[in-house]
């Protein structure tokens, strides 16, 4: 006899024969990042199915699988906090997956976990800081162009892509970079304190490694997927209950646009986000 799904699990806890269960979250894309009905990471589009994962407090744990090369750095760190601040309050086991990249942000993410996973291919790492861009001084000055711009404060125009470097700018710019370094830093020696191996130099160069050099390093616990471990810790019976963040009904153009913006500029916008994006995927041959 086929029983519905609600009446098989009513029985199996009548009969003390329910198989244990891991509720599972995928964070997949870049951190930070969204244009269009394509929506970035972030603590607006996590919160909701994050506490979603932590719901029902009769899990044998839950799992995070993560497929990011990274993204903003205060979105990771949000993320993060949140499933650290949750495990805690309802004292549930976190695991944490690495499938094709769980790099820079996106590692930060894979630190949330009790235990980390990585397949042995897998790209994990790149504990680092990065700020890119571009400078078109030449180009303006070739196609005849004059820049003007007007500014209130002797510094507020800095970086401007379209002026000459500034020694100044560029100094400002990489103490920036060196305190949220460290901030990072910070993160990895307290959430893998103990199982780190190697000098930190080579840790926290920006370099990456595949996961089976990642599990030498310390940097996660063990090689394997979702369905493998959780099989050998909570047995072949183990069942998954995967968590599906809701789809948006409405459109953002229309919200755009009430907000004053054009189609052509949410086109743009979107283009520069998937450019950016895409840039991400391919520091790490993807």
């Amino acid at each position: 006899m086929i029983m519905f799904g609600w009446l098989r699990n009513l029985w199996r806890r009548i009969t003390g024969s329910t198989p244990p269960v891991v509720a599972v979250l995928r964070l997949s894309g870049a951190i930070g990042m969204a244009s269009g009905l394509r929506k970035g990471l972030s603590m607006a589009t996590t919160a909701e199915p994050i506490a979603k994962l932590f719901a029902d407090k009769t899990v044998a744990a839950v799992a995070v699988v993560i497929n990011s090369p990274g993204g903003s750095p205060v979105q990771a760190a949000l993320i993060h906090d949140r499933i650290r601040a949750l495990a805690a309050e309802k004292g549930i086991k976190v695991l944490t997956f690495a499938e094709d990249v769980a790099a820079s942000g996106g590692y930060m993410l894979a630190l949330a976990g009790d235990e980390l996973y990585a397949h042995e291919n897998s790209i994990v790492g790149s504990i680092g800081v990065v700020s890119a861009g571009f400078g078109f001084t030449q180009l303006i000055e070739k196609i005849g162009v004059e820049r003007r711009v007007y500014t209130s404060g002797e510094r507020k125009a800095m970086l401007d892509p379209f002026k000459p470097e500034d020694p100044r700018d560029t100094a400002h710019l990489k103490e920036l970079q060196h305190e949220v370094h460290e901030s990072f830093k910070a993160m990895v020696r307290t959430r893998r304190a103990g199982k780190l191996k190697g000098e930190e130099n080579d840790l926290f160069s920006g370099a990456f490694w595949t996961g089976a050099r990642a599990k030498d390093m310390g940097l996660v616990d063990g090689l394997g997927d979702l369905r493998a471990v959780c099989r050998q810790k909570f047995g072949d019976k183990v069942e998954f209950r995967v968590i599906t963040p809701r789809k948006p009904w409405f459109s953002l153009d229309a919200l755009s646009s009430s907000r004053g913006s054009t189609p052509e500029s949410d086109w743009a916008g979107g283009l520069i986000a998937a450019v950016e994006e895409r840039s991400l995927w391919a520091r790490f041959g993807l």
